[in-house]
């Protein structure tokens, strides 16, 4: 073990274990709002009609662009992978489940963090959801994260977890924005809704851009 020499040292190797302990989505405003981004063995909720699955892509594409296994559970089988791989997806590194109902959903979840991937997505979609499951559902599979310390980010048109969640990010209504007759973007507002470390109620601003076509 490194002998740390100076107050400085110790400052850094504290932030280089606490980056070791998130999954950073790369966009400012989630992983600012998250402090640092997706926590590693905690379960985080995203909900809302915004752009969730823009901020599910921006984490995919962090966590295999440095060699992590990921999976993104689709239940509303709205991933396009071109799309995914133009944001920065690596579609080797990442596995696509597409399960018929929301319990299928939630098992896939439960197994997959046991597997030992290091970021496990659930995204349900929008209404009307295919089935529902019990809240010790969501418990369970809160500790399944905890158990293997993955992280897991649940995208939900309405809050479904609960109280097991670690924090919860709720986006408001997506605008477009135009360039002439081409869409330029989608902006949204997320507002952190619960954190158990910090005080609920910051919000901000995100757009995503649309890549303009060669």
């Amino acid at each position: 073990m490194a002998r740390l020499t100076s107050g400085t040292e110790l400052i850094q190797a504290l932030e280089r274990r606490r980056r070791h302990q998130i999954v950073p989505t790369t966009l400012d405003v989630v992983d600012a709002l998250l402090d640092g981004g997706l926590p590693r063995g905690k379960m985080i909720e995203i909900a809302g009609r915004g752009a969730r699955l823009s901020v599910a892509i921006a984490a995919l594409a962090s966590a295999t662009s440095t060699g992590e296994a990921a999976a993104l559970i689709d239940l509303a089988d709205s991933f396009d992978p071109q799309l995914g791989e133009s944001a920065g997806i690596d579609l080797h590194r990442m596995l696509w489940v597409r399960p018929k109902t929301l319990k299928q959903a939630a098992a896939s979840a439960e197994m997959l963090v046991a597997t030992g991937f290091q970021l496990v997505i659930l995204d349900a979609g929008i209404p009307p959801l295919r089935g529902r499951i019990p809240d010790a559902a969501w418990v369970r599979l809160g500790r399944a994260a905890e158990a293997h310390g993955s992280a897991l980010l649940v995208s939900t048109p309405y809050p479904l977890t609960g109280t097991t969640s670690e924090a919860m990010l709720r986006t408001e209504a997506a605008r477009v924005q135009w360039r002439g007759n081409l869409l330029a973007g989608v902006e949204t507002t997320l507002r952190l809704e619960k954190h158990r470390h910090k005080r609920a109620g910051e919000h901000s601003r995100v757009l995503f851009h649309v890549p303009e076509c060669p």
